[in-house]
């Protein structure tokens, strides 16, 4: 298994995306069943969702996931790069997306929980915070991708897999897709410095945009970014990154699945005792 590693560079960038593999593996139907096998035979109460923060934390429990301008900020900050790619208009395009965020709310088309519902609570002085940091993501972006040889897209939407008969779906995070004669590269971003796990994570991003994927083909490569530590990390689309990837995602749901078990036991033991 190979981790690229570079400085966040434009000059190492372009060299990430042109040197990607051309030939790139391709999941089949067996494949497939193979895998959905696996998760079915971890047994659940409920859906599971993954994602790569799931698989760094080798399956342990974290917070629940709650609103906040950092958590907003990339939704809106991506938003506002489909809008335009213009550093100086990107304020504008902020407050266009979060004033479309909250006229949905009034509208009544906005469901408990999602963003603009939340944004539709929120004070004046936070919605400035949040429009901050999303100006700040866009622009972080978009200093990323400055001089990339390669015409880019903003992704539509983060990649969904759900597991045939398994209660699972699986979630690969993507900000940026990187179009070339051969296949696509993704990249996303993230804050803070990669730590140890950073390299599993990035594999099971690349198992579930596979399995995406109408075709089951693999990205040529996967592209971690961390501006803040102007480091970048990336995984090809090959079949040895892709079981690792599956390994360490059927890995974490074992995890949970004890993790539960040692809930519900306790949770005995004390109705036992009281």
């Amino acid at each position: 298994m190979s981790l690229l590693q570079r400085r966040l560079t434009s000059r190492d960038l372009n060299e990430l995306v042109a040197s990607a593999p051309l030939e790139v593996a391709v999941m089949d139907d067996e494949q497939r069943e193979s895998l959905a096998s696996r998760f079915r035979a971890v047994p659940t109460t409920e859906q599971r969702r993954l994602d790569s923060w799931i698989v760094e934390r080798a399956g342990r429990a974290s917070d629940p996931f709650s609103w906040s301008p950092s958590t907003a900020r990339r939704i809106l900050g991506n938003s506002a790069l489909r809008r335009t790619r213009e550093a100086r208009e990107l304020r504008g395009a902020v407050r266009d997306e979060v004033a479309d965020q909250l006229l949905r709310a009034v509208r009544g088309y906005a469901r408990p929980g999602s963003l603009a519902h939340w944004l539709a609570g929120v004070s004046h002085p936070v919605l400035g915070l949040i429009t901050v940091e999303a100006c700040d993501w866009a622009t972080q972006t978009l200093e990323c991708v400055d001089g990339l040889e390669r015409s880019w897209r903003v992704a539509t939407s983060d990649a969904y897999y759900d597991v045939p008969g398994g209660r699972t779906t699986l979630r690969a995070r993507r900000d940026l897709v990187i179009d070339t004669d051969g296949g696509r590269v993704i990249v996303r971003l993230r804050p803070g410095q990669p730590g140890k796990s950073a390299g599993p994570g990035l594999r099971s991003d690349l198992v579930a945009e596979t399995l995406a994927n109408p075709e089951g083909r693999a990205p040529r490569r996967y592209l971690g970014l961390w501006p803040e530590a102007g480091l970048a990390l990336g995984v090809d689309g090959d079949l040895e990154n892709l079981r690792s990837g599956a390994r360490d995602l059927v890995r974490a749901v074992v995890v949970q699945r004890r993790a539960a078990l040692a809930r519900r036991e306790t949770l005995d033991t004390s109705s036992l005792v009281a």
